[in-house]
């Protein structure tokens, strides 16, 4: 059977304070073939949940050579989340006034695929895309504004929880 637990966002968000401009040695760096964000933002993301998925098409990292596609491929993250009905986290797709910390952004920088991960880390009031911070590897920031980034599309995921077997 699985229960619902809840996103704990301050302990993702504590985890992308601490390792966002240097690299935890748990997991490998993929900077050099390909980026780093999508690693990053799974990461912080299981920070905050504490569940794994490890289905063939689940969500999970054992080593740099046993990990699920979802884990580091910024697609399939996405596609994890928002239709996950396992174990791990899931998440649904929402408009950009509904982002809250821990919460995932993908862009598509050139073209129609998703290409970059961000976490967003803090969202101040009044709403606008310059007052949504994200945190992120490959570029390393932390606190940037989302209005800087140029994109050909975006897709905003709100985390709602992980389920666990019980």
């Amino acid at each position: 059977m699985l229960i619902n637990i809840p996103y704990d966002r301050d302990r993702a968000l504590a985890y992308a304070e601490k390792w966002v401009y240097q690299y935890n040695p748990k997991y490998y760096n993929f900077t050099k073939i390909g980026g780093d964000c999508t690693n990053f933002a799974s990461q912080i993301i299981y920070a905050g949940c504490g569940v794994m998925n490890y289905n063939t098409n689940g969500w999970y990292y054992i080593n740099v050579n046993r990990r699920a596609p979802a884990w580091s491929g910024v697609e399939f993250l996405g596609r994890f989340l928002l239709g996950n009905q396992d174990c791990g986290p899931y998440g649904e797709r929402v408009d950009s006034k509904d982002m809250q910390r821990g919460d995932l952004i993908q862009l598509c920088l050139k073209g129609h695929r998703f290409e970059h991960c961000l976490i967003v880390v803090d969202v101040t009031r009044p709403f606008a895309m310059e007052n949504i911070l994200v945190s992120t590897h490959s570029q390393d920031v932390h606190f940037y504004p989302l209005s800087r980034y140029k994109w050909t599309d975006i897709r905003f995921i709100h985390i709602i929880g992980a389920r666990k077997r019980a």
